[in-house]
């Protein structure tokens, strides 16, 4: 006890802790500092190590006195004081090992002292900061094993949920079917007219890109033609203020003149229908640009719908990779929850066997109550029996008592007479001494009148 592994506690604190932690009610109330200091009461002591035992072991206080008698035993009252001094002794030295205290006697009970009953109670007041923390970290543990039992159970119930999703988007129902089979054929003419329209696209492009190089030439021709035709009649008016021409030669050039007039003309009017038809073609184009931007238009929903496909595909991957992930997580969590139900299988299998153990020890001991009850109805016949007899021998007493009681007043007459009898008796005595005295002196006188006469 010298060296302690635990920190000894200063009376307050012992006192505090045992009225919060131990003691109930009135118990609490009562129990102060003055119950272990200077001097602890053994009462006090006796009490608190009972309540631990009830704290830790359920033994309740009143169990302590039950006398196990095995064998009939005369006068069992005799016993009973010392019952439970000694249940309590033996199970305080059963327990307190677990405190590191391994010098319990039985001095500690019956005459405690203050600095060793201070250092006990800070043994078990340490012991219960132990065991308190220690059920602390049991029910976290708990608490976090059924917080992982809830968390295995959901995620296997997502994970059926994912599996039944990607079944259901694996799987194409039989109405889409048919759909999805017009949709894929009509995709593929689709793709087929968009790449021949692409290519006749292509080719029209072309021909536009030669009329509109044609088209450009013509009109830098025409455009040089009237360059030249309003030249050609600045050179007419000038010529016609300078030279003064015969008729027949104006006739000539007049003609020459209208026949220029006519042929340009007549390329006008070609040029004209040319416009007409570069212009229909023109509108043909915008017509075939409308139907292109429509095509186009189809081509970016089925690009779309592609994308969806992809996204789709995307995700579906997604699931599946998470899919494998939860399978994983979900056989380590198999496996965990194995181990788990093997270790719980281990500690209810412990648990039933020590629920076994301890209904055999309560049966037995429940036999051994009814042996002890039946043992006490003995004793208490044997009691009531004995009792019969007690108040038969008080009688007896109390009637030799009486007849000692007269025997003794006729004693005490008899002693009076005898008493009596006896004075008389002495003082006769007393009176026949004298006389044999004085006869004795007589006859010494007459001896010595004697002796002197001879």
């Amino acid at each position: 006890m010298t060296e302690n592994t635990f920190p000894v506690y200063s009376a307050d604190a012992i006192v505090n802790f045992y009225r919060t932690e131990v003691l109930t009610g009135q118990e609490a109330k009562h129990f102060t500092r003055s119950d272990l200091t200077p001097a602890p009461k053994p009462e006090t002591v006796q009490t608190l190590y009972m309540r631990v035992l009830h704290l830790l072991y359920r033994f309740r206080p009143e169990c302590h006195s039950m006398v196990p008698l095995l064998e009939n035993i005369q006068y069992p009252a005799y016993y009973e004081g010392t019952t439970a001094i000694m249940s309590v002794y033996i199970r305080m030295q059963q327990f307190l090992p677990m405190c590191m205290v391994y010098d319990f006697s039985l001095n500690d009970l019956l005459a405690p002292k203050k600095q060793r009953t201070l250092v006990i109670l800070s043994a078990i007041m340490n012991f219960l900061h132990f065991r308190k923390q220690r059920m602390e970290i049991m029910l976290e543990k708990q608490a976090k094993f059924r917080a992982d039992m809830d968390r295995l159970q959901a995620y296997t119930k997502g994970n059926l949920e994912a599996e039944k999703k990607i079944e259901k988007l694996m799987i194409i129902p039989p109405e889409q079917q048919a759909e999805a089979d017009e949709l894929a054929t009509a995709l593929s003419d689709l793709q087929a007219k968009t790449m021949h329209e692409c290519q006749e696209v292509n080719v029209k492009n072309d021909s536009i890109a030669e009329w509109k190089s044609n088209i450009a030439e013509k009109t830098q021709k025409l455009a040089q033609m009237k360059v030249d035709i309003t030249s050609l009649k600045e050179d007419i008016v000038k010529l016609k203020s300078q030279i003064v021409e015969s008729p027949e030669e104006l006739k000539s050039q007049m003609e020459r003149m209208r026949e220029n007039v006519k042929n340009i003309k007549n390329s006008i009017e070609e040029t004209d229908e040319r416009v007409v038809e570069l212009q229909s073609m023109v509108q043909n184009l915008s017509q075939t640009e409308l139907e292109i931007q429509q095509m186009y238009n189809l081509l970016q929903d089925l690009e779309s719908s592609m994308n969806n496909a992809k996204k789709q595909q995307e995700e579906h991957q997604d699931l599946m990779a998470r899919y494998e992930k939860k399978q994983k997580e979900l056989k380590n969590l198999c496996v965990e929850e194995n181990q788990l139900k093997r270790a719980l299988a281990m500690k209810l299998d412990k648990k039933s066997k020590q629920n076994i153990r301890r209904q055999k020890k309560r049966e037995m001991k429940e036999q051994h109550v009814q042996d002890v009850l039946g043992h006490c109805n003995q004793i208490h016949q044997k009691r009531e029996e004995m009792a019969e007899r007690i108040q038969e021998i008080t009688g007896e007493t109390q009637q030799l008592k009486a007849k000692i009681q007269s025997l003794r007043d006729v004693c005490s007459e008899e002693t009076r007479r005898a008493q009596v009898l006896y004075d008389s008796l002495s003082t006769s005595m007393d009176e026949l001494h004298r006389r044999i005295q004085m006869y004795a002196a007589d006859l010494k006188h007459d001896v010595v009148k004697m002796s002197a006469n001879f």
